[in-house]
This record gives structure tokens, sequence and C-alpha cells, in this order.
């Protein structure tokens, strides 16, 4: 490693709490308590950072192909191992996205395209753990796409 590689610091505020700072100088709660809940879990935020590096993919590939997105969403859900350390064996996305005459190849081919070759995060989740994509398509007349 090099001091150019971003780096994440995680301070520990005290009962199973801890703040991340993030290199583009963000902060993040993180919870670790499994019974209150306060923030997200370290293995919560795995789910959301594939989440949206796939929809970050996903969203620039239509926009290029011309595809009239009005609202997109995903739903990722993680099936854990059940021995330690508990890692996720299958991680499955599902993208929930709503326009205008959305074309189901371009949907197909800009996940394929996320997956295989964009999207860091499951580049580098895939070695040890299944991810499988889904989509749908909802259809919506006379709506304007959301500004970017």
């Amino acid at each position: 490693m090099s001091d150019k590689d971003p780096k994440a610091i995680v301070y520990w505020k005290g009962d199973d709490l801890f703040a991340g700072h993030t290199p583009s100088n963000n902060t993040i709660s993180i919870d670790t308590d499994h019974v209150r809940h306060s923030a997200a879990s370290p293995m919560e935020l795995l789910l959301l950072a594939l989440g949206s590096c796939a929809g970050v993919d996903v969203i620039s590939i239509l926009k290029k192909k011309r595809q009239k997105i009005t609202d997109y969403r995903i739903e990722i859900r993680g099936t854990r191992r059940e021995t330690h350390p508990r890692s996720y064996k299958q991680m499955q996305v599902h993208h929930i996205l709503t326009g205008q005459k959305i074309s189901k190849q371009a949907v197909a081919k800009a996940i394929e395209l996320s997956e295989a070759k964009y999207c860091s995060v499951a580049a580098t989740l895939r070695p040890t753990a299944e991810i499988v994509s889904s989509f749908e398509i909802i259809e919506a007349e006379g709506h304007e796409p959301k500004a970017a």
C-alpha cells in the first residue's frame, strides 16, 4: 500500500458503536450491537455497498442507451453461512426500474456489464459469495425522469 491509497478510519465510540470516516471526508455511524440497531451494521453496509455500486453502473449505462427511467430501486438480500465468521454465501440483487418503454434487453445488458466489468464491490465479494441478479420493469406513462 502507498500513501496515495484511500484510507478509511474507524473510531470506537464506546458501547459497540463506531464512527467511520471515509477518504471522501464523510462520517457514518456503525452499530455492532445486535439488539439496539441504532445504525447500520458492517454486514448491512456490505449489502448497501453492493447495491449502490451496481446501481450507479446500471443507471449510467441505461442513460447512455437513452432509456427513460423515472424511478429505480435495488433490493439486496444476503444469505449468511451458519458457521463463523458467518460470511455471505449468496447475495441476491433485485433491480426494480420504473419508466417509459424500458428495454428488457438494455436492462439485462446493463446488469451484466456491471457484474462482469464495472462493479468493484461485486468483484471483491464474488470469490466468496455467489451474486444472483434479477430485475423487473414497471411501465409508468407520463412521468418525467428524476434529475441525476
